[in-house]
């Protein structure tokens, strides 16, 4: 079985969060424990919980961490839309976020897919299936 690490939605996960450490930098002093925190907070656990998910011993334990990663993804998408519109960053940095986070959702959706399709089939031995 691949390590977590080798992912490729793990991988776009850590990217995310590096985005939006950069990112939150320049939010003003007073969001610190406000927007910044929660940005920082759910983009940490989108790639945290794939990797729990992806080393928990059944599927449908992976699949719960997954169902997480895009409930936090889906945070971060609203967080990332409130910031612009009070002008924390450039529209440009907005395309760019809500962009890659839409990708990852899309690599999200797939890879639960995957697993609740093997999941489903009767019989079959209870082990991750990597789509990529």
């Amino acid at each position: 079985m691949k390590s977590f690490r080798d992912l490729r939605v793990w991988q776009v996960g850590m990217e995310l969060v590096t985005q939006v450490y950069a990112l939150t930098r320049s939010f003003p002093a007073d969001e610190r424990f406000g927007l910044t925190n929660q940005l920082r907070r759910a983009a940490v656990s989108i790639p945290s919980n794939i990797a729990e998910g992806h080393t928990r011993e059944y599927t449908r334990e992976y699949l719960y961490h997954l169902s997480v990663a895009q409930g936090s993804l889906a945070e971060i998408q609203t967080q990332i839309e409130v910031a612009a519109r009070l002008e924390y960053f450039a529209e440009t940095e907005r395309i760019k976020l809500i962009s890659q986070a839409t990708a990852l959702a899309k690599q999200l959706y797939t890879l639960r897919n995957s697993l609740q399709r093997k999941e489903s089939y009767k019989g079959a031995p209870d082990d991750h299936i990597d789509p990529e």
